[in-house]
């Protein structure tokens, strides 16, 4: 519940000091060019990264106005934008701090770190893959 609580808090924060809008400038810059289906892969790729390293909701907390300011300076719509930080934030196969089950199945069967890059890593890249095909055709971003 204090992750949740202070995850949100935190994308409060990013939004009122304009560091959401920094961050989609930065983001938008980087991926000028590509079409905006490239755009929500890249999104959700960038998403897929962050929630390896910190908590699911956290990485939704903050993605998700990011991902709104985005779609307001592309001059899309937001729904695919923030269903790519959704799903992107639940592709926490890539480590075993991507989640807690990971961390507990690490310990038991002895894991490696080098175990979870192996397998998660194409799993993440196969699931945003066909999440970037999926989303446009059911969530238009024109």
């Amino acid at each position: 519940m204090l992750i949740v609580a202070s995850s949100l808090a935190l994308a409060s924060v990013l939004t009122t000091t304009g560091a959401t809008d920094f961050l989609a400038r930065q983001f938008v810059a980087a991926v000028e060019g590509l079409t905006p289906t490239a755009v929500l892969g890249s999104l959700m790729l960038l998403m897929a990264l962050v929630t390896n390293f910190v908590s699911n909701s956290a990485a939704a907390a903050i993605g998700t106005p990011v991902a709104i300011s985005i779609a307001s300076t592309l001059g899309v719509s937001a729904e695919p934008l923030v269903l790519a930080v959704l799903f992107g934030a639940n592709l926490c196969y890539a480590t075993p701090m991507g989640y807690q089950t990971n961390l507990l199945v690490m310990s038991a069967a002895g894991y490696q770190f080098a175990d979870f890059l192996r397998a998660g890593v194409p799993l993440t890249l196969l699931m945003a893959s066909a999440f970037t095909l999926l989303l446009p055709r059911f969530f238009p971003l024109g």
